[in-house]
């Protein structure tokens, strides 16, 4: 299975991310989570180190992605990427994408074309799931990296701006053939915050995670939110991956 993560900035879509990502390893299945956000932070949530990110394959790409005349090839070879330019453990690997490195630096096209084509490369068996963590809002839609994902999982908080994103993002994905659309309501602390987020999507809910205290220390202390086992917003995500896996 294939799940892309998006939703608007500072939603809490990199923490759900990571900890679905460490959630599905422990129960034995091997899982892949892409980082293609340029802030480049789910290795943070996954306990990982980053690895070289792909956008810094700057002569590996070119060759294998930009033809005589400036032309790219939409199927480069990517089939040797996984194992050479990853970090993991326990079934759990991590593929960072990268960012502009200097300002006015422009566009990443070339490392754009080379992530689509290693995410169509991926032909997962059916204990194996990739994770892609998006950048936030609408624009990696329009670059259509998740295409044809099984699963597009928008994690949306309480405010109008937020919801707002989180129905552009449903309208775009389905444009792009992702199969299916579900919405995660994220920092909920009362039924009347749950029910804002409920009646103004257009599309479903897959399940509430509440505000939680141990996210913000997780966070703070740079630790993965899987490993606080008490906390209130792991349960939730565990209940809601598990109902999406189902």
């Amino acid at each position: 299975m294939k799940l892309v993560v998006s939703g608007k900035g500072g939603v809490g879509k990199t923490t759900f991310a990571g900890t679905m990502a460490m959630i599905l390893a422990e129960e034995g299945r091997k899982v892949l989570a892409v980082d293609s956000d340029p802030s480049m932070n789910l290795h943070s949530a996954l306990g990982l180190e980053n690895p070289q990110p792909i956008s810094g394959l700057k002569d590996l790409i070119r060759e294998r992605t930009v033809m005589e005349g400036g032309v790219f090839r939409l199927n480069p070879r990517v089939d040797d990427i996984p194992d050479r330019f990853s970090t993991g453990r326990d079934g759990l690997r991590l593929i960072v994408m990268g960012t502009v490195e200097r300002g006015g630096e422009g566009c990443i096209c070339p490392e754009t074309a080379f992530l689509k084509a290693l995410l169509r490369h991926l032909a997962l068996k059916k204990d194996e799931v990739l994770i892609l963590d998006t950048e936030a809002g609408v624009e990696h839609l329009g670059r259509n990296v998740a295409e044809r994902f099984d699963r597009m999982l928008v994690v949306c908080e309480p405010s109008e701006k937020a919801v707002e994103t989180a129905n552009r993002i449903n309208t775009l994905s389905q444009e792009i053939g992702i199969r299916e659309v579900l919405g995660v309501a994220n920092k909920i602390s009362t039924p009347a915050q749950e029910e804002f987020v409920r009646s103004s999507l257009d599309f479903e809910l897959a399940g509430t995670i509440p505000f939680d205290e141990a996210v913000i220390e997780a966070d703070m202390t740079k630790k993965p939110l899987f490993t606080y086992h008490g906390s209130a917003a792991l349960k939730s995500i565990r209940e809601i991956l598990h109902r999406i896996m189902a």
